[in-house]
């Protein structure tokens, strides 16, 4: 029984030490020059790029096309389009709650109601997890906005875009149009929170300061604000603390 009591907490001892590492891993990876641009992004042939049906935020003219990756797996050792164990496969990869798309989504692409033309909303690989429509804003303002957060830059240098990565906060319009970067480059996005009162966006992101790759209680907190009413967007910082 000893014995095998001393194995159990072995394999205990093995899992547990895996688990931190998962959790330990760097966002950010630093070279000489502390930059993070000018990484190849692999290509994986087996993923399928496949698009949800268009969604229409209540009281705008634009369709969302949500577009992401969508992987398909033969249960024996070569995939075969057509077999049943397609049918298996859930062909939806965005999630709609009240006016927020999520998902792991590599674009989103914007359609006027009364056009054909669909265009991208980023030019350039990222990841989308959340797509939100200012609705309340839009009914007091007529400003119709929409609010992004994402990975846009392969951080911790391991040749892909994913949540390994550093999360980002973006804006555009309802149509997609004027996508636009707010939070700063190598800071990590907390949370965000629209005070309607005052027509603003508030947001917390996290600077790595001590520069060990990773976001902790040793790093500095970011205070910002975004004036929604205004006619350009511009980040403020505020210090309540």
């Amino acid at each position: 029984m000893k014995k095998v009591f001393y194995i159990s907490c072995s394999v205990l001892v093995i899992l547990f030490s895996s688990c931190r590492d998962e959790v330990q891993k760097p966002k950010v990876t630093y070279d000489a020059s502390n930059k993070t641009g000018g990484i190849v992004t692999k290509t994986d042939s087996a993923q399928i790029e496949v698009a949800d049906l268009p969604i229409q935020m209540e009281g705008t003219s634009y369709l969302i096309h949500p577009v992401g990756d969508l992987r398909v797996f033969e249960k024996g050792t070569k995939a075969r389009y057509g077999s049943s164990s397609v049918n298996d496969v859930s062909f939806t990869i965005s999630n709609l709650g009240e006016y927020e798309i999520t998902g792991y989504l590599q674009n989103l692409k914007f359609q006027k109601t009364d056009s054909d033309s669909i265009r991208p909303l980023a030019d350039k690989p990222v990841l989308i997890l959340t797509a939100t429509y200012l609705k309340s804003l839009a009914d007091k303002t007529l400003n119709q906005i929409m609010v992004y957060t994402l990975t846009d830059s392969d951080t911790n240098k391991d040749g892909k875009i994913d949540t390994g990565d550093i999360k980002t906060l973006y804006l555009s319009d309802i149509s997609g149009e004027n996508f636009t970067k707010v939070s700063a480059d190598l800071q990590e996005l907390v949370d965000w929170n629209l005070i309607e009162s005052k027509n603003r966006l508030y947001f917390r992101t996290i600077e790595d300061t001590n520069q060990n790759g990773q976001f902790d209680k040793n790093d500095v907190l970011h205070y910002n604000y975004i004036d929604l009413g205004a006619k350009k967007w511009e980040v403020k910082n505020y210090k309540p603390i």
